[in-house]
Parts: structure tokens; C-alpha cells; sequence
């Protein structure tokens, strides 16, 4: 069974040095756990490392934060859907919202279960994902200020994640404005103004950032330590904190070129050759217990630099190894690098093992 591998010494250390370039700067922050879909073994993880804060766009996760560490804050990051609103009220602390209805609904559900519920308003700065347009917050904000049970724990953006809009000092910039607009306006202090996700890292480490914007939601980086401007990975970070291994089922010499008729395979592909293959060729393929239910090819890297991807079916990968120095046999473990979007399809398939090491 192919599993996925959780390097616990790459996940504290990659904590750490996140944390203490965090408080280094005045900076709250909080894990998003998005990426781990729910599984216990893995959020524990998260939960040893000291957190006080994490974040997920699924309830069911924030439930399952709450049962293990009912102290660690949870945040709800993206407008809540109405008939979600009594489980958002009772598994989140906090809430992510640009809908003043919504939040009348929050507001009488907090009233309902004796709670009061805090909401960050997000705000549109280019990206064209959630937020309420910059031209109407004041009075957006105006119309939930007073409603009971609703805290406003402050303002945010989000940027990157939809349209590849990139973060940067004039954006910030904007967004802390707005805090002193609202400030001025209605007499009141915002303690969380959140400037985004992993991807504004590289202006907190210019000294891009402007002092108010003092929160941000950490993921990819704290998992994969990628600077999202460059691609590569942070200074003193580790990439590689998640591993894939896949077992050898077969090897098999086969030929480069299918026979037969050929038509779409089971994912709307049709094999077309390479002109300069050699048509009349063959290789060294190995198939691997992992498939198209668990994985997409494109965002996984063999370890071995040798080993090219052939392609993948529903449940088994086929690679060739003509070219690698090592000598497979049945039963070996292949190991990949795994990209972001990678270790989200493998994580939300119930057939990847879940390992920590």
C-alpha cells in the first residue's frame, strides 16, 4: 500500500523558523491545516508543535481541532455557507466573512448558543476571490459594528490564490489604510489586520511589510518552505517534509509503442509517440500501487533522478527505469518529492496510507 510520510524533525523545524521570524516582527500568525484533510495522526502534529491558532476551510476539520484541543483557536477561512452557520458557531472561533446577512445569521446563532463569535471582514484588493470592494467597507462595517454576539476581530485580503495576483508593499499598504479609515471613522481599534498567506513572506523578510498589518495564515510555506515568488525554497527551510513511496508491482520490459487500435484511455488521453522516439524500441517499465484515485503525475518528482514518468491509469502508475543505476526488484519503495497540489490529492484519498516519522 502506498503511503504518505510526515517528517515530524522537517515540521518542527520549519515551525520554529517560522515563529521566530514572527515574533522577530510583532507578527500573529496561524497554521492552515487545509492541506492535511481531517486526518488526526497528522493535525496532532500540528497541535505538539505549540500553535495556539489554526485555520481550515472545512468544519468537519474544525470539529476534529476542537475535540483534540478544545484551547487552540480555530479560524474559518472563507464565507460561511447558510446552512452552515450553527456548526461554523459552534467548531469556530473566528470566521472569514464579505455578506452582511451572513453575519446577521452568525449574530443570532451566537445568541442562540451563548457564545460570542469573531469575524475577520475580508476585503477585495485584486485578486477576485472573496471580499467586500474598498469603496463600500465603511458602511459594510457600519451595519455589523453593533450587531450582538459578533466580534470584529479585524480586517483582511486575500491574494494569489484565484487569479495569481501577487502581494506587494502598495497592496499592504492599501489594506492598513483601511484599518486607519475604520479606526478613525467609528472610533474603535482592530487588532488583526491579516495580510494573507505563505506568499507575502517575502515582503515580511524585505521589511516590505507596514507595521499594521500585523496577522497572516501560514501553510504551503510552513509544509514546503517555497518562496511563492521564485519557486524555490526559502533560506534555512526544509522542502520536504511530506514524502510519497509507492511499492513496485511489476517489471517488465515493454515496448515504447502501444499495439492496437488506439482510442482515449480512462483519462481522455490518446497515446501519441514522440518523433524522436524509437518506435521500434523498448524500455524497462515498473508499475506502482498508487493511481489517478490518489495522485496527479504532474505534481509528483521520483527521487531517483533516473526514473522518468510514463503515465498513470485509476490505480497503478507505470514509470520507466531503464536508465536508473539502482536494480528494482518486487516489493522495493519507490519515494517522490511532492508539490503542494500533490500532497492534497494524496492526503484526501482514504487509500494513501498516513505515516509520521
Amino acid at each position: 500500500m502506498a503511503f504518505i510520510k510526515l517528517h515530524r524533525s522537517k515540521l518542527q523545524h520549519n515551525y520554529k523558523h517560522l515563529n521566530t521570524l514572527f515574533q522577530s516582527k510583532n507578527i500573529e500568525w496561524g497554521i492552515v491545516s487545509k492541506l492535511l484533510c481531517g486526518n488526526k495522526l497528522f493535525i496532532q502534529e500540528l497541535i505538539n508543535l505549540g500553535t495556539k491558532e489554526i485555520h481550515d476551510s472545512r468544519i468537519s476539520n474544525l470539529k476534529t481541532i476542537k475535540l483534540l484541543a478544545p484551547e487552540i483557536q480555530t479560524v474559518y477561512i472563507k464565507p460561511p455557507a447558510k446552512q452552515s452557520i450553527r456548526r461554523i458557531v459552534k467548531y469556530a472561533d473566528v470566521s472569514f466573512n464579505t455578506e452582511i446577512d451572513t453575519i446577521k445569521m452568525l449574530s443570532e446563532e451566537a445568541k442562540r448558543q451563548n457564545k460570542n463569535h469573531k469575524i475577520i471582514i475580508m476585503i477585495e484588493m485584486g485578486d477576485l476571490r472573496e471580499g467586500v470592494m474598498g469603496e463600500e467597507l465603511i458602511d459594510f462595517y457600519g451595519q455589523v459594528i453593533s450587531l450582538p454576539n459578533i466580534e470584529i476581530r479585524g480586517i483582511g485580503t486575500n491574494l494569489n490564490c484565484l487569479s495569481g495576483v501577487m502581494p506587494n508593499q502598495d497592496k499592504l499598504i492599501q489594506l492598513s489604510l483601511y484599518k486607519q479609515l475604520i479606526e478613525a471613522k467609528f472610533n474603535i481599534s482592530i487588532p488583526w489586520v491579516s495580510g494573507g498567506t505563505s506568499v507575502a513572506i517575502p515582503l515580511i523578510l524585505k521589511n516590505a511589510r507596514p507595521m499594521a498589518v500585523n496577522h497572516f495564515r501560514i501553510g504551503e510555506a510552513l509544509y514546503f518552505g517555497k518562496d511563492l515568488f521564485t519557486g524555490e525554497t526559502m533560506k534555512d527551510m526544509e522542502s520536504d517534509v511530506f514524502q510519497l513511496f509507492a511499492e513496485v508491482i511489476e517489471i517488465t520490459e515493454k515496448p515504447n509503442v502501444p499495439t492496437g487500435d488506439l482510442g482515449e484511455n480512462v483519462a481522455g488521453n490518446v497515446f501519441k509517440s514522440d518523433e524522436n522516439e524509437d518506435l521500434g524500441g523498448s524500455s524497462l517499465r515498473a508499475i506502482l500501487d498508487i493511481g489517478l484515485l490518489d495522485m496527479q503525475p504532474q505534481y509528483l518528482a521520483p527521487e531517483d533522478k533516473n526514473i522518468t514518468m510514463v503515465d498513470a491509469s485509476s490505480d497503478m502508475l507505470v514509470i520507466d527505469i531503464s536508465n536508473s543505476e539502482k536494480d528494482y526488484k518486487i516489493g522495493d519503495l519507490i519515494s517522490f518529492k511532492i508539490q503542494y497540489m500533490g500532497a492534497l490529492y494524496l492526503l484526501n484519498s482514504d487509500y494513501i496510507e498516513k505515516v509520521v516519522a
